[in-house]
């Protein structure tokens, strides 16, 4: 299994590739133009300068998984730190490791790239996924996000 970042000089089937599995986790919530958007913004984090990035798991030609981050910039941190949005893995390939892969990769990156850390968000009652993060060190901080949309 390799892990890397699409970068622009990745073809449409990696993209396409990337969407179709987006798509198992966002069709319940992304609305109607779920993948139309999950397509955009791809290729908007593989433009020079973008402060989005997606990362793939690939094996044998086979996306198995992906995460995608945005670098912010933070006055508390004192400096770019990582938005991991999304982490996700194809259900037919969970538990074995996949996820952990990712993760790590996307830790030694924000250490190459001088991050300040990395923050990221889960539901509450997924103790799976809370449990592959504490084991890598991530922690509980306790906050309450809002949001709002245009």
């Amino acid at each position: 299994m390799e892990i890397y970042e699409l970068l622009k000089e990745h073809t449409d089937e990696h993209i396409h590739k990337t969407a179709d599995l987006l798509m198992g986790q966002m069709a319940s919530i992304g609305g109607p133009n779920a993948y139309d958007n999950i397509i955009t913004v791809i290729r908007a984090s593989m433009a020079e300068g973008s402060k989005a990035h997606t990362f793939v798991a690939e094996d044998n030609g086979r996306i198995l998984g992906t995460a995608f981050l945005n670098v912010q910039l933070s006055l508390m941190k004192g400096g770019n730190f990582v938005w991991l949005n999304d982490l996700f893995v194809h259900v037919d390939h969970r538990n074995q490791g996949i996820a952990k892969k990712l993760l790590l990769h996307i830790v030694h990156w924000a250490e190459q790239h001088d991050m300040k850390g990395i923050e990221l968000e889960t539901g509450v009652n997924n103790q799976a996924t809370k449990a592959l993060y504490n084991s890598l060190g991530f922690y509980d901080v306790v906050s309450k996000r809002y949001g709002f949309q245009f």
